[in-house]
C-alpha cells in the first residue's frame, strides 16, 4: 500500500519543490555559466528500477573536459569547478532530479541510482533486492556516509532500506538528509 502512496507523495513533493525553486534557478544557471564554459545541465545514463536505464539530470559541477561515466570516487581531482564544489557540498546540483522524480525514473527516497557501467555496485545491490525499487534523490546509504562508503556497505544499507521501506523510514531519511546537507557531510570532490 505504501508504495502506491509513496509515488503520490513523490509527485507532490517534486512538483512543489520545482515551483518553490523556480525563481532562484536563473541565478544558479547564470553563476554556472560565469564560473566555467560549458552547458548548465549534465545528463548521465543511470540504472533505475529493475536496472532499466534512464537519463539522470544534474547541474554541471565539473569542467567540460571531465572524463564521462566515471564514478566520482574513481576520478582524480581537479575537475570540480569553484562553484561546483559549493553546488555539490550543498546538493544544489541534484535539484534537476526533481524532474526525474516527476517522470517516474526516481523517487524522493531510495538507493542512489548507479552509473550504467557501475557493475560492481549493481551486482552487490542484486544480493539485497535493492535494484527492484526506484532509485532515490536521497537514501539510507546517503545519510550513512554518502561518497565515503565502500560499495559493499552502500549496497547493504540499500538492502536495509528495502526491508524497512515505509513512511516513517522515508521521513527519517529526509530529516537526516537535510542535516547532512547543511553540514556538507560525506561529499567527495
Amino acid at each position: 500500500m505504501y508504495r502506491f502512496i509513496k509515488r503520490f507523495i513523490d509527485i507532490i513533493a517534486a512538483a512543489l519543490g520545482l515551483i518553490v525553486l523556480l525563481p532562484f534557478m536563473p541565478f544558479v544557471f547564470a553563476a554556472i555559466k560565469l564560473d566555467s564554459p560549458g552547458k548548465i545541465f549534465f545528463k548521465q545514463k543511470r540504472a533505475g528500477k529493475d536496472k532499466k536505464l534512464f537519463w539522470l539530470y544534474k547541474l554541471r559541477t565539473m569542467r567540460s573536459d571531465t572524463p564521462k561515466d566515471v564514478p566520482t570516487h574513481l576520478m582524480g581531482g581537479g575537475y570540480v569547478t569553484k562553484l561546483g564544489a559549493f553546488l555539490r557540498r550543498s546538493s544544489i546540483d541534484e535539484l534537476p532530479q526533481l524532474w526525474n522524480i516527476l517522470r517516474g525514473d526516481m523517487s524522493a527516497v531510495g538507493p542512489r541510482p548507479a552509473l550504467w557501467n557501475q557493475d560492481d555496485l549493481i551486482a552487490e545491490r542484486d544480493k539485497y533486492g535493492a535494484n527492484g525499487i526506484r532509485p532515490g534523490l536521497t537514501g539510507l546509504a546517503q545519510v550513512m556516509g554518502r561518497d565515503e562508503l565502500p560499495i559493499p556497505d552502500k549496497a547493504r544499507y540499500d538492502g536495509d532500506y528495502v526491508e524497512k521501506i515505509g513512511f516513517m523510514t522515508d521521513f527519517k531519511i529526509v530529516i537526516r538528509t537535510v542535516s547532512s546537507v547543511l553540514r556538507g557531510k560525506g561529499v567527495k570532490h
